[in-house]
């Protein structure tokens, strides 16, 4: 166990933790037990509702995707306790990368920062991408407003079955086919989503809440309307003609991404006003809302349609437009243009305070990603980043051979998060903890092997992927991060070492 004490394993103690949260230039705590729990819903009810829901029911599920959604729900249950003990434990921006850091060391805790990193880049380029495409069939059946279809997509597309880039081949209104340019709205709306997140948290937290209320509501109209065309029969066979009980499990792993948003909540930890009681309130209130409108909407679109009819695209719609509703293409793509708004803001109001963490502690620049805004108390250097590259992603990236990377990434988070837990009842027993987790270590050994079990049913090639990325970060980690490292420095200066590089104390020097 000798590694254990090797520098790159060193633990962050919780104590440095609460130390610097009250100390240093702080974000403002502004928001409420509600807030937070808006800020979950916003970030999880989107594509995953809109659009994998069909996918899974159709191909791998059946009319068990309700059950599907209920195992993936349970999965998120385990983390989201342990989310609840460690971010009223210790309520600074971070996530699952400070408590890395506080149980199993500084390496470990910069590999689940750079996962995350990963996680919310590609899962806001990919909202970005398609958003575009909702709001363009909003402006064409709404507004009757046609744009150049050249500017509606990226020049290149990934072909799954040949396994390569492709050039993209757009028609004009004169039937002539032209190269695509670029993703124009989905720039657009990145943009504007990075302005109103550099003014406040107050601001987009408004935002979103009214983007929440919104989606939410569609979701309900959609469910009480269709509710009255459920037939039964559609429900028998349950299982999956092919997949049979496979199924239920596989689509528990797919639909995860349905689920993704919830653990954003723990990354506002510093801006919560009563972060010991708002944060366990806003993290289960988020999952439990989004798990009864998951499993209630399932449950409507497979017993109004057979399952093999369902639309993969536009499920909602699809279904009830086969009932002969034809307002509902309107309804759902406001409600779809509604749930990517607020996933697109929480994304990117969220991956900034985990750069804000890690610069902190010494291992990102903190002149850039640790700058706060004298007048907003934001991370808007850091923030427009974010917008930059997100934009950048939304309109020339191919995503959509990168959707499960967002999967298999927040669900490494999870194991790390369920695991700390356990560990931090053994290393610090002592900490006060405003919200415990019931029944550890048993929450904490079935967050690992629920979420690590869904990890491993993603297959070969994403796990290729996510190896690759943390391989990356691994150089970077070698390259700059250990050698500015401000606990290494702690240390150091505590042993009394001589080396100039190690004399440095403190992230203002670390550039």
């Amino acid at each position: 166990m000798q590694w254990l004490s090797s520098p790159w394993f060193q633990r962050k103690p919780v104590s440095h933790l609460i130390e610097e949260m009250n100390s240093g230039e702080r974000l403002h705590r502004r928001l409420g037990s509600l807030s937070l729990m808006s800020l979950g819903i916003g970030a999880t009810i989107g594509t995953g509702l809109y659009v994998s829901t069909g996918i899974v029911a159709r191909d791998i599920a059946g009319p068990s995707i309700m059950l599907s959604f209920v195992l993936a729900a349970v999965g998120c249950g385990f983390a989201a306790l342990c989310y609840s003990e460690l971010a009223s434990m210790v309520p600074v921006a971070g996530s699952a990368y400070t408590y890395a850091y506080a149980t199993l060391g500084e390496l470990i805790a910069w590999i689940i920062g750079w996962d995350l990193i990963l996680e919310y880049a590609i899962g806001s380029c990919f909202v970005a991408n398609g958003w575009s495409s909702y709001f363009d069939s909003m402006l064409q059946h709404v507004f009757n407003i046609h744009l150049d279809p050249r500017l509606l997509s990226p020049p290149w597309y990934y072909d799954f079955k040949q396994e390569e880039f492709v050039l993209q081949f757009v028609t004009l209104k004169d039937g002539t086919q032209a190269l695509a340019w670029f993703n124009l709205p989905a720039v657009l709306i990145t943009v504007a989503i990075t302005i109103i997140l550099v003014i406040g948290i107050k601001e987009s937290a408004g935002f979103n809440a009214a983007m929440v209320l919104v989606n939410i509501g569609v979701v309900l109209t959609v469910i009480g309307v269709g509710v009255a065309y459920v037939d039964p029969a559609n429900w028998r066979p349950f299982l999956h003609e092919d997949k049979q009980y496979r199924g239920i499990a596989l689509g528990a792993a797919r639909i995860f991404i349905a689920y993704i948003g919830f653990d954003s909540i723990s990354t506002h930890a510093e801006e919560a006003r009563k972060p010991q009681r708002d944060l366990a309130l806003g993290i289960m209130g988020a999952l439990v809302v989004c798990t009864v409108l998951y499993v209630a909407v399932a449950a409507v679109i497979t017993g109004m349609i057979p399952y093999r009819q369902i639309n993969e695209a536009a499920p909602l719609s699809a279904a009830l437009q086969a009932k002969g509703l034809t307002f509902a293409g309107g309804m759902i793509t406001l409600g779809i243009l509604a749930g990517m708004t607020s996933s697109l803001l929480v994304g990117n109001l969220s991956q900034p305070r985990i750069l804000l963490a890690m610069a902190r502690d010494g291992l990102l620049p903190h002149s850039f990603f640790g700058a706060v805004h004298s007048r907003f108390k934001t991370p808007w250097k850091s923030t427009i980043l974010v917008g930059v590259v997100v934009a950048a992603g939304g309109a020339l990236a191919p995503l959509g051979f990168l959707a499960d990377l967002v999967s298999i990434g927040t669900l490494f988070a999870f194991v790390i998060v369920s695991a700390a837990v356990w560990i931090l009842r053994i290393t610090d027993p002592d900490v006060p903890r405003p919200f415990r987790t019931p029944f550890a270590p048993f929450v904490s050994i079935m967050g690992v092997l629920v979420n690590g079990g869904l990890m491993f049913s993603l297959g070969r090639d994403n796990w290729i992927r996510l190896v690759i990325w943390l391989i990356v970060g691994l150089f970077i980690y070698i390259g700059y991060s250990r050698h500015h490292s401000v606990l290494s420095r702690r240390t150091a200066l505590a042993a009394g070492e001589s080396d100039p590089g190690l004399a440095l104390a403190g992230p203002a020097s670390q550039d």
